[in-house]
């Protein structure tokens, strides 16, 4: 049977943890023989069903369009992969806010057990999974006739935006639940790109002692390398950067070209959010810090003192 991807998307253009998504979704097919289907559930949505039928490997778009699929509340999204669930084998979510707000909801009204974060796919039932803050990899299988899965963006290579040319089937767009409703959202606006989807990072920790300088130190570096900046638990809770910057397992999980972590440790649940990082680059003056075990390069310096000088280098 198909895999069914359901999409991320603003009603305009797909998000990147869709592509990513895709790439799980075809490696399961390739184990199934079957196909790769995407679900597009919005409102005045015609655009991302018709970016979602451009993503390379997907055969079909399910579009389906109606005003209680606006703003993706989990009630509805669910009823709506509900309503298509029978036809497919897999259900993929990406493991975002998102995601894991719907899965479980429609892995409930299946009656099947979820698997989780799902990080690489090892045969049509088994998949490899984190457990312990990323020490340890679990291999799970599933039993269940329809498996409903969330997938960590992380783990796999997005499939490319272009060079598909999927069928878009139009589906009847389910009624609205009436269990919930979208009063407003209150979204920040920054020229910086979206921190799980940069090619670089620049993360300041708790080292840096206040919210001044943390601003200091990290914001030239990163408005010279055009990266997105990021933060430790520890930085976050002490009030130097806000909630929707701390990368770690409570936080956002990245997988950037080029991490650099700036006054960080390297607690466990921090490197359980950056560790699959391409490149990671740690500045710390503490040789013993966790956080050189994972690093390709380390630099045992004072971070107020080799940042700058990083800055006026570049």
């Amino acid at each position: 049977m198909s895999v069914l991807v359901i999409a991320e998307h603003d009603n305009a253009s797909i998000k990147g943890a869709t592509l990513n998504t895709v790439a799980a979704a075809r490696q399961i097919s390739m184990f199934a023989d079957g196909q790769v289907h995407v679900l597009v559930a919005g409102s005045q949505s015609a655009a991302a069903a018709a970016a979602a039928a451009q993503i390379e490997g997907v055969v079909k778009v399910l579009h389906a369009d109606g005003e209680a699929l606006a703003h993706a509340l989990a009630e509805n999204v669910a009823a709506q992969v509900l309503a298509v669930a029978g036809r497919y084998s897999h259900i993929l979510f990406p493991a975002t806010a998102g995601g894991k707000n719907a899965a479980p909801r429609v892995a409930a009204k299946l009656d099947v057990a979820q698997v989780s974060d799902i990080t690489k796919v090892v045969a049509v039932d088994t998949y490899e999974r984190p457990i312990y803050a990323g020490n340890a990899i679990a291999t799970v299988q599933g039993t269940d006739a329809t498996q409903v899965i969330t997938v960590r963006t992380t783990g796999f290579d997005a499939a490319p935006a272009t060079g598909g040319a999927a069928s878009v089937e139009a589906i009847a767009a389910v009624a609205d639940s009436g269990k919930s409703r979208f009063v407003g959202s209150e979204i920040a606006k920054s020229d910086r790109p979206e921190l799980t989807a940069a090619k670089i990072i620049v993360s300041g920790g708790r080292a840096l002692g206040s919210a001044e300088k943390f601003n200091e130190v990290i914001t030239p570096l990163a408005d010279k390398l055009g990266a997105a900046i990021g933060a430790s638990r520890a930085a976050v809770d002490a009030g130097y950067a806000p909630n929707d910057l701390q990368v770690g397992q409570t936080g956002k999980i990245v997988a950037p070209q080029l991490y650099i972590a700036c006054g960080i440790s390297g607690a466990i649940q921090h490197l359980a959010g950056m560790k699959d990082s391409k490149v990671i680059v740690a500045i710390n003056k503490d040789p013993e810090a966790p956080i050189f075990s994972v690093a390709d390069y380390g630099l045992e310096a004072d971070l107020f003192q080799a940042v700058p000088d990083m800055v006026k280098a570049l």
